[in-house]
């Protein structure tokens, strides 16, 4: 802009200095090189989707294509974890022992890998998002072998660890402070090749006392709800390569699929719920707690399986105890303990699923309150989800209150009941369909959210929600809101709308278009083909694409990759004869099917149909025209009504608020005066509060 601005003003003054009939000839020669074309249309709708760099490459790789779909060449990482953890809560410590082996499944040599360390995130110094509820030393990692060879864990100095060709000649991490670094090789891993890499590390549980734990912490030395919590082996996929993103607290996950054999080593009379199935259970639990575990499989209620108290361990070996669970096609593990805990077990029976899933849910008697329907809630929850998109594929899950009261991990989350719906709606995204929830949080968290108003009203018996997509209107235009396409670690201070608030509307509208069922036939459809698998945005995009056989090209630039709206409004109505013309005007950049609701008087001329309408009742109609008709770059059309010359006493605009709307006052004919709502006391809005008569009630 500098640099143009400067050009400019150069030959401005050149022009200037010339004299005045220099100034006139350039001024003239400017003119007269003017193309003679039409203007530019009042918008100009773009109607495909942008393909960047790394997407182009995996059409061209074969790893993906159009039909949103896995590509005959795709391929990913797969990693298998065994895992030995002690956990010493006179020093909150936990330690542990790794082995995990990376199956290079790509189509090239691995030069390098990448690590994730996300303890590091607690250490002082350390780029972060938000703020940790207590600073600690990070992970500490005493030592570090590939394929047996010792890796060095100090960036490599002149000479120290290279040849003469200055190549490395013994694996190296650069820098194990900062929440990711790469491992450099001597020698690459061939492609269908595997290595094994081990590590011993500990960290120091944060305390979170009084104050939402950071994804896990502490209360005091008696309940321990650990996560991101041993170096883990980042993605390495066809569209970016290594994930390099670092992590800073807010967005989450992106990690490779695999399996987890994990023993975790507690002091005798602690409880442990973890990511996967307990192996031995006869070592650890007694019988009575067995049984009442059966017995939770066999009913339907929510069974006591240890109360307060109650002591539901076996007495351990030298005051200790060591739990052991596995799980597989899983992309993470995690765990929480105490000797405070109490246990309740349900079971749910899912759709098209392989049995009955053991819901558990551990707490401390202080929170029963708050825990008192979580089991049943998560029950629900993996039963509609289950049949709305595919089966959960695993058989438990598990329920851990603590300090951060709201996250999810495969089969296992950390949650009361205020979050276990949520939580549980993450075991399809990101723990089934492993999306990179780092970059596109709407994919996860928004998808999710979209989904929780779903169960909830399923829950009440109340007929589904549309989810709102007019209320984004609201949003649009604020400089705050990042797109979402951009990043969402660097999401901006909307972070959270872009991650979580803006998929629904946007499902909202494509519902307005297609109708709800279908987008829920479409989402299922892409869940399953993306099963244990890592879709990028453009699959999403095609795949709902092919699944509806429509061209949404336009629909995705604008909700994916701007943040504008539509804008909508009847601008005029007159009536000529049997025909009333409805000027309707767009002031948005973003286009939106002409829906019309038309009320018609309960006497007059009889009703004659319109191809493109639906009669909803005996004196109401629905009309629609297709975004189409805004293709050419108007921002007004005219929707011309014949029913036979019945008199038509209101017309709506989008009558089920599906289109984003800054003012949808003006969606009604005849003007209504301004309309206020009732006041209400505080809390949570009442979902049964009155609205204003004619319009629709938007979810928010």
């Amino acid at each position: 802009m500098m640099l143009t601005r400067t050009i400019a003003g150069l030959f401005l003054a050149a022009a200037t200095l010339a004299g005045p009939a220099a100034g006139a000839q350039a001024a003239k020669s400017t003119k007269a090189t003017k193309p003679a074309t039409a203007p530019w249309p009042a918008r100009a709708i773009r109607h495909d989707v942008p393909m960047t760099n790394m997407i182009r490459r995996a059409f061209a790789m074969g790893t993906r294509d159009s039909t949103g779909h896995p590509g005959r060449n795709y391929w990913q990482l797969r990693t298998d974890y065994v895992i030995s953890a002690r956990l010493d809560e006179a020093t909150h410590t936990v330690s542990g022992r790794e082995r995990v082996v990376i199956h290079n499944n790509s189509d090239s040599a691995l030069t390098s890998l990448q690590l994730r360390l996300d303890q590091n995130i607690f250490a002082s110094n350390v780029p972060r998002g938000e703020t940790v509820p207590e600073i600690t030393d990070g992970m500490k990692i005493s030592w570090m072998k590939l394929d047996g060879a010792d890796v060095a864990l100090v960036a490599p100095q002149s000479g120290r660890l290279r040849g003469a060709g200055g190549a490395v000649t013994q694996p190296t991490v650069a820098n194990i402070k900062e929440t990711t670094t790469r491992v450099s090789l001597p020698k690459a891993i061939a492609a269908g090749a595997s290595v094994t890499l081990e590590a011993e590390w500990s960290f120091r549980v944060p305390q979170s006392e009084g104050v939402r734990g950071e994804r896990m912490g502490r209360w005091t030395d008696s309940l321990y709800q650990v996560a991101q919590w041993y170096p883990r082996v980042a993605v390495y996929d066809d569209l970016r390569g290594w994930d390099t993103d670092p992590y800073l607290g807010l967005s989450e996950f992106y990690n490779n699929f695999g399996s987890f054999d994990v023993t975790i080593d507690v002091p005798a009379a602690w409880v442990v719920g973890a990511t996967g199935v307990l192996q031995n259970a006869s070592d650890v639990l007694t019988q009575p707690v067995r049984d009442r575990l059966a017995a939770a499989m066999q009913t339907d209620s929510v069974q006591v399986v240890l109360a307060a108290g109650e002591r539901g361990t076996n007495a351990g070996t030298n005051g200790r105890q060591q739990w052991h669970f596995t799980a597989d096609s899983v992309a993470d593990f995690a765990w929480g303990t105490s000797d405070r805990y109490m246990w309740r077990a349900t079971h749910a029976n899912i759709p098209g699923g392989k049995g009955p899933v053991l819901v558990s849910n551990l707490f401390t008697p202080g929170r029963l309150a708050a825990n008192v329907e979580a089991a049943k809630l998560g029950r629900h929850a993996l039963e509609f989800y289950s049949k709305l998109w595919m089966p959960y594929a695993w058989s438990t899950l598990t329920i851990v209150d603590g300090p951060e009261g709201g996250m999810e991990y495969p089969t296992f989350i950390m949650s009361t009941a205020g979050a276990a719906d949520h939580e549980t709606g993450h075991q399809w995204w990101p723990m089934m369909v492993g999306v990179n929830e780092t970059w596109y949080g709407w994919m996860d968290e928004g998808f999710n959210n979209w989904m929780n108003t779903l169960s909830a009203a399923d829950r009440a018996g109340r007929a589904l929600p549309n989810n709102g997509g007019q209320g984004y209107g609201n949003t649009s235009g604020n400089e705050r809101e990042a797109p979402l396409m951009w990043d969402a670690n660097y999401g901006g201070p909307n972070y959270s709308f872009q991650a979580y608030g803006k998929s629904g509307p946007m499902l909202s509208m494509l519902g307005g278009m297609v109708g709800d069922s279908a987008v829920f036939r479409a989402q299922s459809e892409y869940a399953k083909a993306w099963r244990f698998r890592h879709p990028s945005p453009w699959d999403y995009m095609f795949s709902m694409q092919r699944s509806l056989g429509r061209d949404l090209g336009w629909f995705w630039y604008y909700w994916l990759f701007t943040t504008e709206s539509v804008e909508g409004s009847i601008a005029n109505v007159k009536t000529a004869g049997r025909t009333t013309t409805v000027t309707v005007q767009q002031d948005g950049q973003m286009p939106s099917p002409v829906v019309i609701r038309v009320t018609f008087a309960p006497t007059g001329a009889k009703l004659r149909p319109m191809a493109n309408a639906v009669m909803t009742d005996s004196v109401t109609a629905v009309v629609t025209w297709p975004v189409d008709v805004w293709f050419g770059g108007k921002k007004t059309f005219d929707a011309a009504l014949d029913f036979g010359g019945r008199k038509i006493e209101k017309l709506m605009l989008d009558p089920q608020c599906r289109f984003p709307d800054r003012n949808p006052e003006d969606n009604v004919w005849p003007r209504e005066p301004a309309w206020v709502a009732p006041a209400r006391t505080q809390g949570p809005p009442d979902p049964n509060a009155p609205i204003r008569p004619g319009t629709c009630r938007v979810v928010r």
